[in-house]
């Protein structure tokens, strides 16, 4: 067992005390009260030895300028009682892991599955998720993107507001439970991707300030107080995250991170937060001798976050890609309200394949100026790139939480799995989506707090302003049927239409594995056409050719190069030499016939 320090980095107040208390005990009379000593830095460590610290698990906290409360530990990986609770110690290097064979993933080539732990499965655990992966397995993915597990105040969340970073949710599992799932995941040839929120804090539990200038009071954003990046102490705050970044990929096994939202960290210094982050993951991976990957989400369209540190980029893997996600969700639905209307045509998706970003330095209707910048995709592969026909927020910040799946048919459902999953990106799945799920996916939270449950379920009205939508039928992010609501059918799968869904998507990444044009990440390497009257769209990488109808009428298209051969088939498709044609809504990946 490690020694644990109880170190506390708290410039702050005048004194700090550790309060300790053995596991299971609750009575004032077991509690002891150890003085802390602070350094130059404003760390805080015990000035005598801590009564049964080495000794197994203790619960511990903190105690400022002689209050009555004690507070958890600012890295406190367990929370056996909630984020207000007392901190437990944990030993993560104790966990018995049977990895030591897995080498990693590469994102290159590889397919990503989001899921939510607690809709995942009926009980919302790691250890019942953990009986789903085979299902993964067979299905064809690569890596699981699990949504943000740090400890948040309540039982149920989307994770957004977490105010713990270093621990796991107890509903979860807490961090044993994590590090059975990772194990599990490795042991199946899964990699799993942890999505982190490192851009604001939450608003209940969150004790930080207390402690320090851990956030930024001028620097609010749209979901709460920003990091406090490069303000006075920042130094101290930039390694409180970077450590975190560490402590996932080292002590948890993780294989990569997903960021979130990084276009709302304020950074002003010289090496961006990002940029830093990166050079530490690059230095673990090269010890470690796996692939670590750092997957931004950003809506700044901005090549210098996927731009190699050696090009004066920030040095992460890859980003998120709402551009292909909006200009496909227009091409298969005509909504063209709030920030789809600037994809409104089938050439959008088209420019979308051949430059990565749709917005590439054009004017943005929403936010009425121009947007972007273009990628050199002489340079970029394509698949740093993740894209998707549905993901959480696209899904959960619909008015009533409704699946793409629920607003089309399933042949749309089609052509959008196989745009998206026979793409030269990096395709993302989100869960239930392989079958086309009829269960929605709502925003939820449990704030114990009725003003801030109030509060949340205000701003989501207001949020909804903007799109123009009808939101007489929002359902309250309070109300737990609205969670339950969210949770995963598995009987599903074996039905009807769902059990076509799934396995045409299964079809389509044996598609995607069995011929090289389709991962081919030269952006040169491939070609699109588009026709708005007919409704058609091709796709050409190198032999294998992508076409689709998104009209409700039939279409007719020449491909050049040579008669073709049908690999994959949505709806009703027939070709005779190059003449292709399409039912209503239809879609096939064909193969052109070598001599």
């Amino acid at each position: 067992m490690t020694t644990f320090d109880f170190a506390v980095w708290a410039p702050l107040p005048e004194s700090v005390e550790l309060w300790t208390r053995p596991v299971g005990s609750d009575g004032p009379g077991e509690v002891s009260r150890v003085p802390m000593e602070r350094d130059e830095e404003g760390w805080w460590r015990p000035a005598s030895p801590v009564p049964g610290a080495g000794e197994g698990e203790l619960d511990y906290g903190y105690v400022l300028d002689g209050s009555d409360t004690v507070v958890a530990d600012p890295r406190s990986q367990r929370q056996p009682e909630g984020v207000h609770g007392w901190s437990r110690t944990y030993d993560a290097t104790a966990f018995g892991w049977t990895d030591d064979k897995w080498t990693g993933r590469q994102l290159a080539g590889g397919v990503i599955y989001e899921m939510h732990v607690g809709t995942f499965t009926p009980e919302g655990t790691l250890d019942a998720a953990i009986g789903k992966l085979d299902h993964l397995v067979g299905l064809g993915v690569d890596f699981v993107e699990v949504m943000p597990v740090n400890d948040f105040n309540g039982v149920h969340n989307w994770g957004y507001d977490g105010v713990l970073w270093y621990t796991v949710h107890e509903a979860y599992g807490g961090p044993a439970g994590y590090q059975r799932f990772v194990d599990a995941c490795h042991a199946r040839g899964l990699g799993v991707l942890q999505d982190v929120v490192y851009n604001h804090m939450g608003p209940s539990g969150n004790y930080l300030p207390l402690f320090g200038p851990y956030l930024n009071a001028a620097g609010v954003n749209t979901w709460g107080e920003s990091p406090n990046l490069d303000g006075p102490e920042s130094d101290e705050v930039r390694r409180y995250i970077i450590d975190n970044v560490l402590m996932w990929l080292r002590d948890f096994h993780v294989d990569g991170l997903r960021l979130d939202a990084v276009h709302a960290l304020a950074d002003n210094r010289a090496m961006h937060l990002l940029e830093e982050m990166a050079v530490e993951v690059d230095a673990l991976s090269a010890f470690v001798g796996r692939p670590l990957p750092l997957i931004a989400e950003s809506d700044l369209n901005d090549p210098r976050l996927i731009t190699a540190r050696e090009g004066g980029g920030y040095g992460l893997t890859a980003q998120w890609s709402d551009d292909f996600h909006h200009a496909l969700y227009v091409s298969l639905t005509g909504d063209t309200s709030g920030y789809y209307a600037d994809f409104d045509s089938l050439a959008a998706l088209g420019k979308v394949f051949e430059a990565g970003y749709f917005h590439d330095g054009t004017r943005s209707s929403f936010r009425h100026r121009s947007h972007g910048q273009p990628i050199d995709t002489f340079r970029t592969p394509t698949w740093r790139l993740v894209v998707c026909w549905d993901n959480h927020d696209q899904i959960g910040n619909r008015a009533t939480g409704e699946r793409l799946s629920a607003k089309i048919s399933t042949d749309q459902i089609g052509i959008a799995a196989l745009l998206t999953l026979l793409s030269p990106f990096t395709p993302m799945i989100f869960m239930g989506d392989e079958w086309g799920a009829s269960t929605p996916w709502q925003f939820f939270t449990s704030h114990p707090e009725p003003e801030l449950g109030e509060a949340v379920a205000k701003g989501r009205l207001e949020e909804f302003a903007e799109m123009a939508w009808d939101t007489s039928d929002v359902p309250n992010p309070q109300d737990p049927k609205t969670f339950t609501r969210s949770k995963l059918d598995w009987s599903e799968p074996a039905e009807g239409d769902h059990a076509r869904l799934l396995a045409l998507t299964t079809e389509l990444l044996r598609v995607r594995r069995s011929y090289p044009d389709l991962t081919d990440p030269r952006f040169d390497h491939g070609r699109a056409t588009s026709d708005d009257d007919g409704g058609w769209l091709v796709l050409e990488r190198g032999a294998v050719v992508l076409v689709a109808n998104f009209s409700d009428t039939p279409s007719e298209v020449d491909v050049e190069g040579g008669p073709l051969e049908t690999l994959v088939v949505v709806g009703d498709v027939s070709t005779e030499g190059e003449h292709v044609r399409l039912a209503p809504h239809s879609a096939a990946a064909l193969l052109r016939q070598q001599d």
